[in-house]
């Protein structure tokens, strides 16, 4: 299969074929042919050094060495291969056919044991054995601590894991108390995490949506992700959620119009998506949920999703919102999925899931906010 291009020769007869055939030689192969009939120039097209190529024929053209007909049609020549915009490159070649088709590789799982994929997991200790969630916990908003609730369930029991940790750095928080010195803070999160990765399944993701905190420069999107590594998770990738927002209650400028001390802006968070024991999730084709072009759209590392804007009518400061949950719900787990959220907050991640028809147990601390995530299950079910 190659891509055929004709061109149109008004005087072919002056054309002098020949010189341009010999011009053009050291192209010729299986993936690239010029040929001449009467009136027009038919060029077969699947691979080409397109930069030499067009050297070889501006030297040409420059030499005098053709007549004035030829060297329109070696212009011609070059200006359509040129035009054409849509390629792939191997080996330094523009590649006209088939580029897009996934290449196959042999012997791929040697290959990536040999470069050492996810290197960092050398040496997990996880069991392959996935348990069922008990009943009591499956579909159930659950108030309490966290690292407690979880401590009572079996290894091995959560399909993915979706949830956005407390910020802080003094947002109105319900009940917590948030003003913990940066230590401890971590210190009980990663409590929390280090349950959260206990219970979830061989093959499950944990999904971590995440804010680093610039006006107080500590990267906790690095932070977490290095927890995560650290615990022998593979790191399948990151999400940057771009709010379009430029959160204009935040006016410093830092050191204005000076290289001094510049405070930078950001519109966006992070979705850091791990893996525990393998990047494969088993489940049945038949409960995938998520649409073909949806699919192409979200395996795109940036979502465009506006901030959630019922933040106030749910009573939390600091929501995301329900097309960010439905989205990941739908691309990294299968319908009937058990979706655990330990900060469940006002319930979005519970409510999605309910949704989609996949299980669910959240966790809060806040007695309020778990009376709002019943509630909007409740409705939800009306």
């Amino acid at each position: 299969m190659s891509k055929e291009i004709n061109i149109s020769i008004p005087n072919g007869r002056l054309v002098e074929k020949n010189k341009i055939t010999a011009l053009f030689d050291p192209f010729y192969n299986d993936e690239f042919a010029l040929d001449f009939d009467e009136d027009q120039a038919q060029i077969q097209l699947v691979a080409l050094d397109y930069a030499a190529f067009e050297f070889t024929a501006k030297k040409a053209l420059s030499n005098g060495g053709l007549n004035n007909e030829s060297k329109k049609v070696v212009q011609d020549v070059v200006s359509a291969i040129g035009s054409i915009k849509s390629y792939g490159l191997k080996n330094g070649n523009r590649v006209y056919v088939d580029y897009n088709n996934e290449r196959k590789v042999k012997n791929r799982k040697a290959k990536e044991e040999k470069r050492q994929q996810f290197y960092y997991t050398k040496g997990h200790s996880f069991s392959k054995a996935n348990n069922e969630i008990p009943k009591e916990y499956e579909n159930k908003i659950i108030c309490g601590d966290s690292r407690l609730v979880l401590s009572q369930l079996p290894d091995n029991c959560v399909d993915v894991i979706l949830t956005s940790p407390p910020y802080n750095f003094g947002l109105d928080y319900a009940s917590t108390a948030d003003d913990n010195q940066w230590e401890n803070y971590f210190k009980q999160l990663f409590e929390i995490f280090t349950e959260c990765v206990r219970v979830l399944k061989y093959g499950g993701r944990a999904i971590i949506n995440v804010q680093p905190l610039y006006s107080d420069y500590i990267p906790t999107h690095h932070i977490i992700s290095n927890f995560f590594i650290n615990q022998k998770m593979i790191w399948k990738g990151e999400i940057v959620w771009e709010k379009n927002n430029y959160n204009c209650k935040y006016t410093a400028w830092g050191s204005w119009k000076s290289p001094s001390n510049p405070y930078l802006k950001y519109t966006w968070e992070f979705l850091e998506i791990f893996c525990k024991g393998d990047l494969k999730k088993a489940g049945d084709s038949k409960n995938a949920d998520i649409l073909p072009d949806d699919f192409k759209k979200w395996v795109l590392g940036k979502w465009s999703i506006a901030p959630e804007r019922n933040m106030r009518e749910f009573g939390h400061p600091a929501m995301f919102p329900e097309e960010l949950a439905q989205r990941a719900l739908q691309l990294f787990s299968f319908e009937n999925d058990i979706i655990l959220d330990p900060f469940n907050g006002a319930g979005t991640t519970t409510s999605v899931a309910k949704k989609i028809n996949r299980r669910y147990l959240g966790i809060d601390i806040s007695e309020k906010y778990c009376e709002t995530a019943n509630k909007r299950i409740s409705n939800f079910l009306l």
